[in-house]
């Protein structure tokens, strides 16, 4: 019981640190557009964050019994503790250096290289791909293959939106009786700002729905494999909560309990800010006006809750950071600070393999001291 009360902390933990590694995705453009004061967007982003976690159970489901096979988790909670603290490591490292990674990629290549380690570098340890990509289970139609495509489909929303406000804009300021009112940029700025807030909202809900359930998930999973193992059996009535009835590796309810603590432990860390993260996404990497944060906050929000609505546990940070230079793209491709972009894709595509060979070796680590 003890070491399934670790992973729980551990979890915890985990999220609190996604918290304020992932505040920049929803509030960095309306902080550099300056709508809102850094303090005022941490807080809206604090309150939507939590109402989004609470909001479906489809990705919690993914991450509980759709990436790693039953017998592997059943091996004990080992695993689940290897695989959070790869995570966790690589979340503060990049967060350091000030770089969006993916938490979601991060969990996931750390769940993969423990799973390969406790196996005894068994393939099968791993649910690779079962069943269709929106209804199967799988690392690579659930993971892999939207790494790719839902930062594409940021990219042309975010490009396709902002292209459409401009021409709007355009079409307005050329009809009789409405150029000097939309021609100036204070109007628009103004309009835009307002409706920013409502976009970061929106996105402070996706990031809620999509990341807080992750850690939702995992706790789920070491409470349901631990009440498998009869762990709980001798538990005084006043613990059966701790209790999780099901399979760990098929279907189990995600207690009211793990999600009311997984959404404030969340909302939480958002409050704790992730400022270096802001400084990239919102500064460094285009220069943004109240128009632009809306075209990009509402482009990645649409990206993120339809995979969320499917249970697929995207990026937000790539989605986020996609539409950025999709809006940005529109506006002048030159706008946007290729080199900066560079060192964003390098910690996209080192994620997966680097989480996954620390969890790998944090597993051998425990086996070769124990």
């Amino acid at each position: 019981m003890s070491v399934v009360i670790v992973v729980v902390a551990i979890a915890l933990v985990f999220t609190y640190i996604n918290g304020f590694h992932d505040t920049a995705n929803s509030i960095a453009t309306v902080v550099a557009t300056k709508v809102l004061t850094p303090g005022q967007a941490v807080l809206l982003a604090a309150a939507t964050n939590l109402v989004g976690a609470f909001m479906g159970t489809a990705v919690a489901a993914t991450i509980a019994s759709g990436l790693i096979n039953a017998g592997v988790i059943e091996m004990g909670s080992q695993l689940l503790i290897c695989a959070l603290l790869a995570a966790i490591v690589w979340n503060l490292i990049t967060w350091w250096l000030g770089l969006p990674s993916s938490s979601s990629h991060a969990l996931v290549g750390a769940l993969v290289g423990a799973a390969m380690a406790a196996s005894g570098n068994r393939l099968d340890a791993v649910v690779w791909a079962e069943g269709s990509w929106l209804k199967g289970h799988g690392v690579i139609p659930k993971v892999v293959v939207p790494m790719v495509l839902s930062p594409l489909a940021g990219f042309i929303i975010g490009f396709l939106l902002m292209g459409g406000l401009y021409a709007l804009l355009a079409w307005f300021a050329n009809r009789r009786g409405w150029s000097r009112r939309f021609g100036r940029t204070p109007f628009v700025n103004a309009f835009f700002g307002k409706a920013q807030i409502v976009s970061a909202s929106a996105m402070g809900v996706a990031h809620g729905m999509n990341d807080a359930q992750k850690s939702m998930g995992i706790i789920a999973l070491a409470l349901a494999g631990a009440t498998a193992a009869h762990q709980f059996d001798h538990l005084p009535a006043w613990l059966g909560f701790l209790r999780v009835d099901g399979s760990p590796g098929g279907g189990f309810e995600i207690p009211v309990w793990v999600k009311v603590v997984s959404a404030l432990t969340m909302a939480a860390g958002t409050a704790g800010g992730g400022w270096r993260i802001i400084k990239t996404l919102g500064h460094k990497m285009v220069k943004l006006h109240p128009i632009n944060g809306f075209a990009a906050e509402t482009s990645s929000a649409l990206v993120i809750l339809s995979a969320s609505a499917f249970g697929i546990p995207v990026s937000t940070t790539h989605n986020v950071s996609a539409s950025i230079m999709g809006v940005g793209a529109a506006k002048r491709f030159n706008s946007i600070r290729w080199s900066v972009v560079e060192r964003m894709v390098w910690a996209w595509i080192l994620t997966l393999p680097v989480t996954a060979l620390l969890a790998y070796g944090l597993v051998v680590a425990f086996r070769l001291m124990s």
